[in-house]
């Protein structure tokens, strides 16, 4: 059949909408109409070529839509199941067995190969021309997708917004998980986050569940600090306006349990590590903006002070569990990120990057 898509061509460059040929499910797969896709700065980074990627290529990997098609050895999903699709893991390797699929030892090639891995074909084509497909093991930027079984996530909640529910699969998870799976901040702690993008908001929210008693939001953006404290943000602070170690020590003398950074810039890191309590924890998740970036950290102080830095991928959560538990959280006014999206027609995709990319908007999702 044929379907519309979103095509990276070039690195940096725009995306074209195009008509491509979709191949039928294998076996393992299922097809997926595509009703609302999340834009991500993950989708950009690949399609710039900053982490390796084979263009031509449909990304895009915050899908969410309804099943029309299913291959012969899928099982527990049917024709018309309403699903969010999440990223591709084995589901047999150590991680996997432990509930942390997101550090499945295959999880670089079943996400960023661009292609099936038993034959490297691809479900995508224009004309004779490859066109690469299951990113994140679904390609959703495009009417419709072949996912990989294993990667959706029913949705039961018929209530649910389910165009708009795409970003759960991994920004809002990323966000959300740091915070409730990855730090698992207890009631009554301390936690400051930098950045108030889609993960920096969805953290704040996931703080908020968790009973954090004092939530500090860094954030250069007016607008978005005024909405982090409308979702749970006890305080907030411009970076812009001076020290921010100093700022946030103003706000808790002894440090903060838990400091979360969604930005990858290695000046705002250095100041939530600056104002780490004993015994303190940073969580990374942003993305820096060249792959040679490092932090330097004084081992005396880490050590003398026990303070502890972890890298979180997807916040440590297993989809199949986490997803389901988002929503639940949204219908219960708890975790309302419904707050933080703005539509866009999936053909607009191109002025959807810009708008985001001025601020003008938290998150995009796309509709086909």
């Amino acid at each position: 059949m044929q379907t519309i898509a979103a095509v990276a061509r070039t690195p940096r460059g725009e995306f074209t909408i195009e008509t491509l040929e979709l191949e039928a499910p294998r076996v393992d797969e299922v097809m997926v109409r595509i009703v609302g896709v999340g834009l991500c700065h993950t989708d950009l980074i690949f399609r710039d070529q900053f982490a390796p990627y084979p263009l031509p290529a449909v990304l895009g990997h915050e899908g969410s839509g309804i099943i029309e098609a299913i291959g012969d050895d899928v099982e527990g999903l049917e024709v018309g199941d309403r699903v969010v699709l999440g990223f591709s893991s084995c589901g047999h390797c150590a991680r996997c067995n432990e509930g942390l699929p997101s550090y499945c030892r295959e999880f670089p090639p079943l996400n960023y190969a661009g292609t099936r891995l038993d034959d490297g074909s691809t479900a995508f084509a224009a004309g004779d021309e490859k066109i690469s497909s299951h990113f994140f093991g679904q390609s959703s930027f495009a009417g419709h997708a072949i996912v990989r079984a294993g990667n959706v996530v029913k949705v039961v909640d018929d209530d649910a917004p389910l165009e708009l529910l795409g970003p759960l699969g991994c920004g809002f998870q990323t966000g959300a998980g740091g915070v409730m799976r990855s730090m698992a901040c207890p009631a009554g702690s301390s936690i400051v986050i930098v950045g108030g993008g889609p993960v920096g908001l969805a953290a704040v929210m996931g703080a908020k569940i968790q009973g954090c008693a004092t939530i500090v939001l860094v954030e250069p953006v007016a607008a978005r600090r005024a909405l982090g404290e409308e979702l749970g943000a006890t305080h907030s602070i411009d970076p812009a306006a001076g020290d921010v170690a100093q700022a946030i020590r103003a706000i808790m003398p002894d440090g903060t349990d838990f400091a979360l950074d969604t930005s990858g810039r290695i000046d705002a890191i250095d100041a939530a590590l600056a104002a780490l309590a004993p015994r303190g924890m940073l969580g990374l998740v942003g993305v820096p903006p060249r792959a040679d970036d490092a932090l330097s950290i004084n081992l005396a102080g880490m050590i003398t002070f026990g303070q502890r830095v972890i890298g979180i991928m997807e916040g440590d959560s297993d989809p199949q569990m986490f997803i389901p538990e988002l929503i639940a959280h949204h219908a219960a006014g708890r975790f309302p990120f419904d707050r933080l999206v703005r539509t866009f027609p999936l053909a607009d995709i191109n002025e959807a990057i810009a708008a985001q990319g001025r601020g003008d908007c938290v998150k995009v999702v796309l509709i086909p």
